[in-house]
């Protein structure tokens, strides 16, 4: 199978993993080894998800991903992909990661762009997510970044290390209007007033992105935070980008993972969003010409009606991964 097929780059230094000096700091590495002793499963997710971003940058571009990520976690990750492409695996590790993290930036970018001027971009669980530094689509938007104080903290230290820096390339340079830092725990009933008071305006047109976070949270939390999100269709264009999880993908982690929605696309018109569009890994929106082997797990999933629990081949459970966008306007709420 060709690196191409499985979305690997034509000749990546994938037998090496360089890490930029500024890892090895003391303040950095004083951060990280907080992250490693003191952050719990759920915290230390955004350090994952920003290592795979950095080992993926042939795709994505995300020059502050090591950085955030910290090393521990980039050298887990290099060892897993090391490992796929000596085994010549069908399915690389991060390629999930890498197209959510892609199909995020350019549904960001087209909510933004049929906005047709200002707007708001509010990342709940925004963990080392650094979009606000490197999507030129955000310029005319105001971003708020809602997450735990600590993680907030931590990210905010680690992104002033890099302005110490002598390396140019990494000094941050926020890309968007502005950019508004929001401790809050959303399965709280304070974060939206936490929001406000940090400058959230209910009745601008905003794009709210849930990414990697429903699953985290217990089944009432979840639909309270998009029961919440509806509400705004009342008072101006809302949009909203989450993934969601089938039940089966839940077993993969039962003490992490809670909340599933096998139908979605059914769960958020009933909560009041009146237009939805649901995606699967490997569709013509969530490819990115990363997942082209036929064979693959997700281009097999695919072929399967959305109502298979179990694969017919093997027995093993159908996890799907379901990239979703829905919307609402102040006219359509009620209708």
């Amino acid at each position: 199978m060709s690196d191409q097929e499985n979305g690997l780059q034509e000749d990546p230094q994938w037998l090496e993993l360089k890490l930029p000096r500024l890892l090895y700091t003391d303040t950095v590495q004083g951060l990280h080894a907080t992250i490693q002793s003191e952050w719990d499963s759920l915290r230390r997710s955004a350090c994952q998800t920003a290592a795979g971003r950095a080992l993926w940058k042939h795709v994505i571009h995300d020059p502050f991903a090591e950085l955030l990520a910290g090393e521990t976690y980039l050298k887990s990750f290099h060892e897993k992909i090391k490992n796929d492409r000596l085994k010549n695996a069908r399915e690389t590790s991060g390629v999930i990661l890498a197209v959510r993290t892609l199909w995020f930036d350019s549904k960001i970018e087209a909510a933004l762009s049929s906005f047709n001027g200002e707007g708001q971009v509010v990342l709940l669980g925004a963990g080392m997510d650094a979009r606000a530094y490197r999507l030129s689509c955000l310029k005319e938007s105001d971003v708020f970044e809602v997450d735990f104080p600590e993680v907030l903290e931590v990210k905010t230290t680690l992104l002033k290390a890099a302005t110490e820096t002598i390396d140019e390339h990494l000094h941050p340079r926020i890309t968007a209007k502005s950019l508004n830092r929001v401790a809050a725990d959303i399965r709280n009933n304070d974060w939206l007033e936490k929001l406000q008071i940090s400058g959230f305006v209910p009745e601008k047109n905003t794009v709210w992105v849930l990414e990697g976070i429903l699953y985290y949270l217990s089944h009432s939390h979840a639909t309270q935070v998009l029961s919440i999100i509806a509400d705004k269709c009342a008072l101006a264009r809302t949009v909203l980008l989450a993934d969601f999880m089938n039940k089966p993908s839940t077993t993969l982690s039962n003490s992490i993972f809670h909340f599933y929605s096998d139908w979605p696309d059914h769960l958020l018109p009933s909560l009041g969003f009146s237009h939805v569009k649901l995606s699967q890994l490997g569709d013509p929106d969530a490819h990115f010409g990363l997942m082209n082997d036929p064979l693959n797990l997700f281009n097999k999933l695919r072929s399967l009606p959305r109502s298979v629990q179990t694969h017919p081949d093997d027995g093993t459970p159908c996890c799907r991964l379901y990239l979703v966008e829905a919307s609402g306007l102040p006219s359509q709420s009620n209708q």
